[in-house]
Parts: structure tokens; sequence; C-alpha cells
């Protein structure tokens, strides 16, 4: 199951989206200081678009199809949340619409732990 998940992520890296690209740039960057983000990561048995292992945030990017997918995403944040992560959802529309929102959210969970919602 290993090895699968890890071909998985392999193609992700490689397919990514734009809005995918274009906050990799930003997380790549260290524009969170210390904290290293990882992209397309197996964590048990998913595969998730961004973690910070020494924060223990998952950062998720939802296209269209993912409101037709809603109970299989509440399933895997719930595992992800179980497992001690805060998983962060965020559509592309608002990456490329309000990156600085989302960056803002982003420092406010990892420096933080929380958002003020």
């Amino acid at each position: 199951m290993r090895e699968v998940l890890t071909q998985a992520a392999k193609r992700l890296r490689k397919d990514s989206t734009f809005a995918e690209r274009k906050l990799w740039h930003f997380l790549r960057t260290k524009q969170f200081s210390a904290h290293k983000f990882r992209r397309q990561e197996p964590i048990g048995r998913y595969v998730v678009d961004f973690v910070s292992c020494e924060v223990k945030v998952v950062i998720e990017l939802d296209g269209g199809q993912h409101a037709h997918e809603q109970a299989k995403d509440q399933e895997r944040d719930q595992w992800l949340e179980s497992q001690g992560f805060k998983v962060l959802r965020f559509w592309n529309n608002d990456i490329m619409s309000n990156m600085t929102g989302v960056l803002e959210i982003i420092r406010k969970v990892c420096f933080c732990g929380q958002i003020n919602e």
C-alpha cells in the first residue's frame, strides 16, 4: 500500500494544478519561518496536498469536483484530525483571487495554532 501511495504522490507532484503550483511557490520559499512544508505527501492511506509535520497542518486545495465529494473529504479530514493534524481547505478560486487572505490564515494556524472564524 505504501508503494502505491508513493507512486501516486509522485504522479500528483508531476501533474499539479496551477493553484497548487501557485501556493507551493509561497510555501516552499519559507514564508512561514522554520515551518517546512511538503507537497503531495502520503499520510496513512491518503495523499495530502501540503503538510507541515512540525506544526501538524495539512492544506488541501479543492476544485469543482470536491463539491460532489464532500462525504469523502469529511471522512478524510476526520481521520487526519484524529491523528493530530489541523486541516485547512481552500477552493482553487481562493488561491487565484485571494492569495493574501489564504496566506494569512495559514500563518495564523502555523504560529498561533488557530484561526478566528
